[in-house]
């Protein structure tokens, strides 16, 4: 069982208030996570405490700097358990737009679970970001992309930025490290602006830092590039 009283005190420094519904399916979402673990290699973080703090307060902390609408249409690329997209959907009450992608089956059937027994409304999909932005129907269709500790600046920009239409956001979760500098290229290449850069320690201490990018036009369409090509050189 995690701590309830903590997660809602800690939500709060996020500028985010969870009414007992959330909790609950909070609660929910750490019991599978740490039940299904045992199963497969979901996450390192397996202690109540440090779930709270490094996975539900940490995807949650994107609310305190972007104003993420109701109804806004989200793609969550390299979701992996859940995160950010998953916290993001109960804090919004269960209404965003969202599609959580992961290249691995088995963690896309945990998310699809998870969001069966919290009694929520997602598309789950097992896919490649690269092949996305490729396809019609997802490339450019999205008024915000997150990605959490999935890759470095750089290769999140071209994995995620050719999802997002021309106005919309690229939102990156990441650690301590300021890689802005490496990903300038990238980020003016495939159409992006930087708009914020902002850091903040989490209760245990750590780190973080949220990159905001806004797309200001089009992805030239050779972009996104195959994989290998993306990580072997990458802009």
């Amino acid at each position: 069982m995690i701590n309830r009283d903590l997660l809602q005190k800690l939500s709060k420094t996020a500028e985010v208030e969870l009414d007992d519904n959330m909790l609950s399916q909070f609660q929910v979402y750490a019991s599978e996570l740490i039940s299904e673990n045992e199963k497969y290699n979901l996450t390192s973080i397996t202690e109540p405490e440090e779930i709270i703090v490094k996975h539900f307060v940490d995807s949650l902390m994107l609310l305190k700097y972007f104003d993420l609408d109701y109804n806004t249409k989200i793609i969550d690329i390299g979701s992996g358990a859940g995160f950010p997209g998953i916290p993001l959907l109960i804090a919004k009450n269960n209404c965003l737009d969202l599609t959580l992608v992961d290249s691995r089956l088995k963690r896309v059937a945990f998310m699809d679970n998870v969001l069966k027994r919290c009694g929520l409304n997602a598309n789950p999909i097992c896919a490649r970001a690269e092949s996305l932005g490729a396809e019609e129907r997802y490339r450019e269709q999205f008024d915000v992309a997150t990605a959490r500790a999935v890759a470095p600046l750089n290769i999140l920009c071209e994995l995620c930025m050719p999802l997002v239409k021309v106005g919309g956001y690229f939102i990156s979760l990441k650690g301590s490290q300021d890689e802005c500098e490496e990903a300038k290229n990238a980020v003016s290449v495939l159409g992006g602006e930087l708009e914020s850069n902002v850091s903040y320690k989490l209760e245990n201490g750590d780190t973080r830092s949220i990159v905001i990018i806004k797309k200001i036009s089009q992805t030239p369409t050779e972009y996104p590039r195959k994989n290998k090509k993306i990580q072997t050189k990458p802009l």
